[in-house]
């Protein structure tokens, strides 16, 4: 068991009399936040953190048992404070040992729980911190089986009673193009309504690659080798499947109030992604499988089930959702996403291909009922009245199709979205409540993701 400080140089000041420094910490404002960073395993849990907040305390206190994920996680803040552009000044508090869990409840010693890591105990992390009074900024998924969904629901109800917020990091809202798919879906004299399509042709699409091999805030990211068992990181619909179901209502619904008896789902399936042990060095540096992967190693190649998709209907919608895994991306590229959402007056698609140089955008398409003047003139207004909430953002014809485009300012990046999704959260805390539609929605979602999951391992 350990207990260390890892601290930060800061100027001497020596020419300032400690009167004068006495009144001064005195006349400055406290942070009214302060951060609790529990068994960071995944490098979210870092991108939470990289850049501060007037509102948040930048000394941190972590718990988490001692080993190479917490190491991880504070060589990452230690880039984030010693880089050149906007450097930060966090000071990390750090407890490690078999009993971090309970010296958190203990000392109290932030409002805030971070929670993004090994999501075999995630669930039960959020319960129990819920139970403590602490409010909880939890990655996802928050939910990995099905008997997951039972206690997060009380964990909701708990934090209702206790006062207390739940919230959970859904970067993806923040990528400027599903923002302004979301805008233009809103628009019923450009969109419409949204069609109902079928299980075989279905009215929303969502499709997402990610990448094991990748770069994050500028180093070759080292994954633990836990994150390629299913049992601890979740099969990849549970895990970035989460963001594309919640896309599916934040877009499709926008500030709907849902229930769980509002999806049905189709089917569910699941398949693997061949893993070598040259790879699985590469992403973590480990010489060979270790014993918990061995179930799922045949021929010498680990079989990872990251791969997932989902067909269900959410108020009578015909929806299809995938989560793809490989290895590496092709040179020039990265994570890909791809969206559809058809109405009764206008397609919305996001392409992120070869043809859109590997960048997220936005086509909008008419429907064949719809008359090209109508169409056109539906466009233009739509983009007018987004001008005041999105300045530069506009259009250009590119063949039947309108590409919606965007100043480079509204395209931060998806390391940016942790930060916009911690404003968002710190703005719910001074509320003291989240959106009416945002607890049940939550629901709604996991729900979604517990049933595919029990199908797709019938």
């Amino acid at each position: 068991m350990t207990t260390w400080s890892h601290r930060l140089f800061r100027p001497a000041l020596a020419a300032v009399a400690l009167s004068l420094v006495a009144h001064v910490a005195v006349a400055q404002k406290q942070p009214a936040y302060r951060l609790i960073t529990l068994d960071p395993g995944h490098f979210h849990a870092s991108l939470v953190q990289k850049f501060m907040s007037p509102d948040i305390d930048s000394v941190v206190h972590v718990y988490a048992p001692a080993g190479d994920d917490v190491a991880q996680h504070l060589a990452r803040i230690n880039a984030f404070n010693t880089r050149t552009d906007q450097p930060t000044h966090w000071k990390e508090i750090v407890y490690t040992g078999a009993d971090y869990f309970q010296r958190m409840l203990a000392d109290r010693a932030g409002n805030i729980v971070v929670i993004a890591g090994n999501n075999a105990q995630k669930t039960d992390y959020i319960a129990r911190a819920i139970d403590a009074k602490l409010n909880v900024f939890g990655d996802k998924p928050m939910v990995v089986t099905p008997p997951d969904l039972v206690t997060l629901r009380q964990a909701f109800k708990n934090a209702e009673s206790k006062k207390v917020l739940l919230y959970d990091i859904m970067t993806e809202r923040n990528e400027i193009t599903n923002t302004l798919q979301r805008e233009l879906m809103m628009s019923t004299s450009l969109f419409g309504t949204l069609q109902k399509g079928t299980a075989a042709d279905p009215a929303i699409r969502m499709e997402s690659v990610h990448f094991l091999s990748k770069v994050v805030a500028g180093l070759p990211l080292r994954r633990p080798q836990w994150f390629f068992d299913v049992k601890q990181e979740g099969e990849g619909l549970q895990d970035v499947g989460t963001h594309l179901i919640d896309l599916v209502q934040w877009a499709g619904f926008p500030n709907k109030t849902l229930r769980e008896s509002d999806v049905n789902v189709n089917s569910s399936r699941r398949w693997a992604t061949p893993i070598t042990p040259a790879q699985f060095k590469q992403v973590t540096g480990a010489e060979s499988f270790p014993a918990y992967l061995q179930p799922d190693v045949k021929n010498g190649v680990l079989q990872y089930y990251c791969n997932g998709e989902v067909s269900y209907r959410i108020r009578g919608v015909h929806a299809r959702v995938a989560a793809l895994w490989d290895f590496e991306a092709p040179p020039g590229s990265g994570d890909t996403h791809h969206a559809i959402f058809r109405g009764t007056k206008a397609t919305l698609e996001i392409k992120q291909g070869a043809t859109e140089k590997y960048k997220p955008t936005l086509y909008v398409t008419r429907t064949p009922s719809v008359s090209e003047s109508a169409f056109v003139a539906a466009m233009n207004a739509t983009m007018a009245s987004l001008q005041a909430k999105y300045p530069g953002v506009a259009v250009r014809r590119e063949g039947e199709a309108f590409v919606v485009t965007s100043p480079a300012k509204y395209d931060v990046g998806h390391e940016a979205h942790f930060g916009q999704v911690m404003a968002n959260l710190l703005d719910y805390l001074r509320a003291g409540k989240l959106p009416a539609w945002e607890v049940p929605n939550m629901l709604v979602k996991y729900s979604t993701l517990t049933q595919a999951y029990t199908l797709a391992h019938k």
